[in-house]
């Protein structure tokens, strides 16, 4: 006899072990790499070597003479096939926000293989087609381009010299755009204040790492003239939108399948020259085509993220409460304006206070073109800029003013509020209580233990000395409503999709808009839709990613998922339990009114054995036997949820560290994370979401920098050179949270997947320089290298002789 497993009262708030992972750990995922069809042909580029150069001429004589060569086409050859460049899909003009602006976007052409001109290292100028990836590869490399190099802008401090180079000959400067917005009179709050404290901080180029390189396959249908796209992206819906366009395609003879993605953190929310190029090429050639991305290719070819300078002010009274903060950035775009570069500044632009509560507020972005990968979203995207930015100065106003960091916090937070309340910026954050995670954060980290501990050492004058570092962060997640989306000018909707078939044998598919790469979707869909239909969570299929399964969609990127694709699913459960409701009163021959929604069944008031699961609905609407009059016949919901505002996760993280003043080396001994990500789905996946945040945004704070030299060459080229941290190299983590539910949605959720990587940077270098603070530093740049604190102290010492 088989037993019966009960099911559990509630699947929500509960740890469900992940239903995606046994596949995964077994190796029975598959990714781009594992699909082949027959008669498929490889593509290799061609990439030019120089930051900055005219293309003079392709000879494609010697590698089409090589074994298996299908095809060399260079990037005039390919001219015809576009409708037009790649898209950029949130082209900002120059303005102050929100008044209108008459300013066309400054937009350069973004051809997939370049014609004229290669304008960065890596720019493909030329594709080979081959029966074999080594012979496409090995082809690649007797392509002979007649390159003539140009002076290249490396520093983007200097791309608006007089007499820099021009990168577009189509704009006039290397100008992309100048961007501004004020609230309350920040000139007069700036100059009546007790004291301003202004610093300069600058974000590294950083270099995206998804386990999985990225990779295309397009397999077309000639006598349909359809094709499927199968892509290691995050937006199989944005990308099938776009490339339609790029390419002149119908949409609907194009399907995107995102297949297993071994990883994104943004490099994947993007459409890229490969996806575009193999799909010329496979209507070109009518066959299947496909290319994977090498890990070198992937540091040239692939968006860089960050890559700012910030100048920060605040002004504050003697005892450091803060009035006003004032800030300006320089925002390197790179070459090119990919999906969305030039939003990616502006995503912060309202979050540089934080979360105190400040009279004033300018922030002007000045973005600039440079000879350099392009820069897009990285996880986080413009928003671990604004934390770094505001917690670093609040740390430096607690030195100015002589105060503890923490008492200085506690001094500027916003009251606790659980309803939308307008900040300095003009947004209006969901709901909050900062001070209840700091106050967690300092239990659990044992704040004043490790302050007894940091005098001990420092009356010993001991070589290693250890320092405490706080970023109390806020970010914006759920990006909607698409009204306001519009205002800022960018080119999709906030909304997404979610659709809920009840079949008659029980069972239930969820299909959803959103595309998971690891957040675990399939898991958490799977217990929202368990609990609002009353089936056991083993009965549930989600099924993503596929734009044929699921037309309706904006995909996964910005923390957004939960907040609008997860609210679409619990609204479009609840016109399921509307119908069964209908369903379940005519069979049981009552009002609705005298039903019950009751351990997942609607049952008479008073009479608990009589009641109707969904399943029975689901089996009664498929057979339609005696539906109530003018029913339709089966039990499918769709809802589609564009959001009324952003939602507002924040948290406290407290990182301490130890230095060794010798040699510069910092060691991580304790590091503390408590996060407020409204109500959670499944705690295990919070905490898989906050560990990996934090190993990013340690690497970011110690570790990882792009750079380039004078030429624009690469240098931190391979893993080699770019420092990626392994767990060896990181702590644990201790990690906890405080809810305070989103007024943005009806099931009180936030976002979580970027919250490590926004809190940890300052964390981490506040904690080493307030290590220092007895050698006199006050500043240090990122990445936090022994070198560089070695150097740092030396300076220090130096100044002080």
């Amino acid at each position: 006899m088989a037993q019966v497993v009960e099911r559990p009262e509630r699947y929500v708030g509960g740890g469900v072990p992940r239903k995606e992972d046994p596949e995964l750990i077994t190796g029975q995922a598959k990714y781009i790499d594992d699909i082949n069809v027959q008669g498929m042909l490889w593509m290799a580029f061609v990439r030019s070597p120089f930051a900055h150069a005219r293309i003079n001429g392709v000879d494609a004589a010697r590698a089409n003479d090589m074994p298996g060569v299908v095809a060399v086409y260079s990037g005039a050859d390919l001219a015809d096939d576009w409708a037009g460049g790649l898209p950029c899909a949130w082209p900002i003009a120059g303005r102050s926000f929100p008044e209108p602006t008459t300013e066309d976007p400054r937009m350069p052409n973004h051809w997939p293989v370049a014609k004229d001109k290669a304008c960065f290292a890596g720019d493909p100028v030329a594709v080979v087609v081959a029966d074999s990836r080594a012979h496409a590869k090995d082809a690649a490399e007797l392509v002979d381009v007649d390159y003539e190099p140009l002076d290249a802008v490396v520093d983007p401090e200097r791309a608006l010299d007089e007499g820099a180079p021009q990168i577009h000959e189509d704009l006039d400067s290397n100008e992309a755009y100048v961007w501004s917005m004020n609230n309350g009179d920040v000139d007069k709050v700036f100059s009546e204040a007790a004291l301003v404290v202004k610093e300069r901080y600058r974000h590294p180029r950083l270099i995206p790492n998804a386990m999985e390189p990225r990779g295309v396959l397009v397999v077309p249908a000639p006598a349909q003239e359809e094709y499927v796209l199968y892509s290691a992206t995050q937006v199989p819906h944005i990308l099938r939108t776009t490339l339609a366009m790029s390419l002149g395609i119908p949409e609907s003879k194009l399907r995107v399948i995102a297949p297993d993605v071994g990883g994104g953190f943004g490099s994947k929310l993007n459409v890229y020259s490969e996806e575009a190029v193999g799909l010329a090429l496979a209507r070109k050639l009518n066959a299947p085509v496909k290319w994977i991305e090498e890990r070198s290719e992937n540091y040239l070819a692939t968006i860089h993220g960050r890559g700012v300078i910030q100048d920060m002010e605040v002004a504050a009274t003697e005892e450091g409460k803060i009035l006003g903060v004032r800030v300006k950035l320089l925002a390197d775009m790179g070459a090119y304006l990919q999906l969305v570069t030039p939003g990616i500044p502006i995503l912060g632009a309202f979050l540089y206070h934080g979360v105190y509560d400040v009279q004033a507020y300018s922030f002007t972005c000045q973005s600039v073109f440079t000879n350099l990968t392009p820069t897009d979203a990285y996880r986080g995207a413009g928003r671990p800029e604004a934390t770094y930015a505001i917690e670093r100065i609040v740390d430096a106003l607690a030195r100015r003013v002589g105060r503890d960091p923490v008492e200085i916090r506690r001094m500027n937070f916003i009251a606790p509020f659980d309803q939308p309340r307008e900040v300095a910026s003009g947004l209006q954050f969901d709901s909050g209580n900062y001070g209840a995670s700091l106050d967690k954060a300092l239990d659990m980290v044992g704040y004043d233990l490790l302050r007894k501990d940091q005098a001990e050492r420092r009356q010993r004058g001991d070589a290693k000395q250890l320092g405490i570092g706080l970023s109390t962060y806020i970010e914006m997640c759920g990006l909607a409503p698409s009204q306001v989306l519009a205002a800022l000018k960018y080119g999709a909707g906030g909304w997404d999709a979610a659709t809920i078939r009840c079949l008659p044998t029980g069972k239930v598919t969820v299909v959803t808009g959103t595309s998971p790469h690891g957040q675990g979707h399939v898991t958490s869909w799977s217990q929202i839709a368990a609990d609002a239909l009353g089936v056991p969570i083993e009965d549930v299929e989600v099924l993503h990613g596929d734009t044929a399964i699921s037309p309706l969609g904006m995909d996964t990127y910005g923390s957004r998922s939960l907040s609008v694709g997860g609210i679409a699913l619990h609204f479009a459960a609840e016109k399921i339990r509307d119908k069964v409701k209908k369903i379940a009163a005519h069979e049981l021959e009552v009002s609705e009114e005298d039903l019950e929604w009751t351990d997942g069944k609607f049952q008479v008031r008073g009479a608990p054995d009589k009641a109707k699961t969904v399943a029975d609905a689901a089996f009664s609407a498929w057979t339609a036997h005696s539906l109530p009059e003018g029913m339709e016949p089966g039990l499918e919901a769709t809802f589609v949820f564009d959001p009324p505002n952003f939602t507002f996760p924040s948290g406290a993280h407290i990182c301490a560290v130890e230095v060794d003043t010798e040699t510069g080396l910092v060691d991580i001994v304790k590091y503390v994370a408590v996060d407020d990500c409204g109500n959670q789905i499944n705690p295990v996946i919070v905490a898989g979401q906050v560990h990996g945040g934090i190993a990013q945004g340690i690497a970011e704070a110690l570790y990882e920098e792009a750079v380039f030299d004078e030429n624009g060459t690469l240098t931190t080229s391979h893993m080699g050179y770019y420092r990626v941290p392994s767990a060896a190299e990181l702590p644990s983590f201790d990690i906890d949270s405080t809810v305070t539910p989103s007024s943005t949605n009806p099931m009180g959720v936030k976002g979580i997947g970027e919250a490590g990587t926004i809190a940890a940077p300052p964390a981490v270098v506040n904690a080493v320089i307030d290590a220092l603070q007895p050698l006199g530093v006050n500043h240090i740049d990122m990445p936090v290298t022994p070198e560089r604190v070695f150097s740092t102290i030396a300076e220090a010492k130096g100044g002080r002789q």
